[in-house]
C-alpha cells in the first residue's frame, strides 16, 4: 500500500474514518488480563482483529505499550492484571553508566513478541493499513534514566542524555525495520515526555533524533506517525513538524483547533477525545457531546481525522466505544446530506 497516496486520500475523502487509538479494550473481548495480552503475540493479533472487525476504523493499531522497550534495556517494569505496565525507577543516573548500558538485540524482552504480533494481524487484517507501536526516543530515555529526572539531565548533564539517546535511537531505528520486515504500513511514534520541553530542548533532545528516525525508515510504504499528548504541544508546533513525518496525532490537553491552525493542510492531523473524562469514565451521551464538539470545530479542515487524545484505556465500556463511532458516522452523514440540499 502506497501510505503517502493513502494520506492524500484520507484528505480528499469527504467522509472520514475515525481512527481512535484503540487496543487495549480488546482483553474484554478475548477474556484475558492486560499481563496476559502484552506477554502473548497471538492475542495481539486476536484482539487488533477482533476490534477491526467490530469497528470500521481508519487503521488497526497495535498497542501504546511504553514499558517494551525500556524494559528491552533491563528497566524494571511493573504488571497489573488491569493497567497498562509500567516502568520504575532508573537503570541510567551517571556518565559511566550511560558508557555502559548495553543497547539489546531486537528481541529481547517483549520486543520480539510485538514484532510477532503484528506479523500475524497482518494474516487476520488485509482491508485497512496496519500499524505497529513504538516509544519516541527522548520518551525512552526518561525511562532509562527516571522521568522525573531527565528534564534536569538536559540542562546539568547534557552530553548523557546524549550518549543515551544515540543508543536508544539506534535500537529504535532497528526496531521499527523490524515492523517494516513483516509488512506493517507504518508506526505510531509515541513522545509524549518531549512536550514538556521547551522548544530548543525539544529541538535538541527529541527532533533531531526523531528526524534520523524518519530518513532511515519512511517510506512510500511505510510511515511514521508521531504521537505527542503532552500539555504544551501547543508551543512545539514548529519542531513537531520539523521531524519530516506527515502524520500527527495530538492529546487532549490542547485545543485540536489551535494544532490545526499551525499544521501543514497535506499531513493529517488527529485527535483528541479524551480516553479517561470521556471514554474510560464518562457515560455514552458524554463521550457523544465530547466528540461532537471536536468534529464541529475542526469540520472546515480536510486533514483532520477524528480520534482519542491518547490510548483507550483497557476497561473502558464498550457502551462509550460504540457511541463514539455511531457519532461520528452521524454527523459526516448529515454533513452528506448537507452538501446534497444546498
Amino acid at each position: 500500500m502506497n501510505m503517502y497516496k493513502w494520506i492524500e486520500k484520507t484528505i480528499n475523502d469527504d467522509e472520514k474514518k475515525a481512527m481512535p487509538i484503540l487496543s487495549f479494550p480488546s482483553v474484554q473481548l478475548l477474556f484475558v488480563t492486560v499481563k496476559e495480552l502484552v506477554s502473548n503475540s497471538n492475542y495481539q493479533a486476536m484482539g487488533m482483529k477482533m476490534l477491526a472487525d467490530k469497528y470500521d476504523t481508519l487503521a488497526a493499531v497495535s498497542f501504546m505499550d511504553l514499558s517494551v522497550e525500556a524494559e528491552a534495556f533491563g528497566c524494571k517494569t511493573v504488571y497489573a492484571a488491569d493497567e497498562v505496565p509500567t516502568i520504575m525507577g532508573s537503570i541510567v543516573s551517571t556518565e559511566k553508566e550511560a558508557d555502559m548500558l548495553a543497547v539489546p538485540q531486537i528481541g529481547a524482552g517483549r520486543t520480539g513478541i510485538c514484532v510477532e504480533g503484528i506479523r500475524k494481524a497482518l494474516k487476520l487484517i488485509s482491508d485497512r493499513p496496519v500499524f505497529a507501536g513504538c516509544i519516541g526516543p527522548y520518551s525512552l530515555a526518561g525511562r532509562i534514566m527516571n522521568v522525573n529526572e531527565v528534564m534536569m539531565y538536559c540542562y546539568d548533564e547534557p552530553e548523557m542524555v546524549h550518549k543515551v539517546l544515540r543508543k536508544v535511537t539506534d535500537f529504535l531505528i532497528e526496531y521499527i525495520i523490524e515492523y517494516k520486515k513483516v509488512g506493517a504500513n507504518g508506526i505510531i511514534l509515541a513522545e509524549p515526555l518531549a512536550g514538556m520541553l521547551s522548544p530548543a530542548l525539544m529541538q535538541e533532545f527529541s527532533t533531531n533524533y526523531i528526524k534520523e528516525i524518519v530518513e532511515k525508515t519512511q517510506d512510500q510504504n511505510f510511515i511514521v506517525i508521531y504521537h505527542n499528548c503532552g500539555n504544551d504541544t501547543y508551543r512545539l508546533t514548529k519542531e513537531i513538524i520539523d521531524t519530516g513525518c506527515r502524520v500527527f496525532h495530538f492529546g487532549d490537553s490542547v485545543d485540536m483547533l489551535d494544532m490545526l491552525r499551525q499544521m501543514p493542510t497535506d499531513c493529517l492531523v488527529m485527535g483528541n477525545v479524551s480516553p479517561s473524562k470521556h471514554f474510560r469514565n464518562g457515560t455514552p451521551n458524554a463521550v457523544r457531546l465530547a466528540t461532537i464538539k471536536v468534529l464541529e470545530k475542526c469540520k472546515e479542515y480536510k486533514n483532520f481525522v477524528i480520534s482519542s487524545g491518547c490510548d483507550i484505556p483497557p476497561l473502558t465500556d464498550f457502551e462509550n466505544i460504540d457511541a463514539f463511532f455511531e457519532t461520528v458516522k452521524s454527523f459526516y452523514y448529515k454533513m452528506h446530506l448537507l452538501d446534497l440540499v444546498s
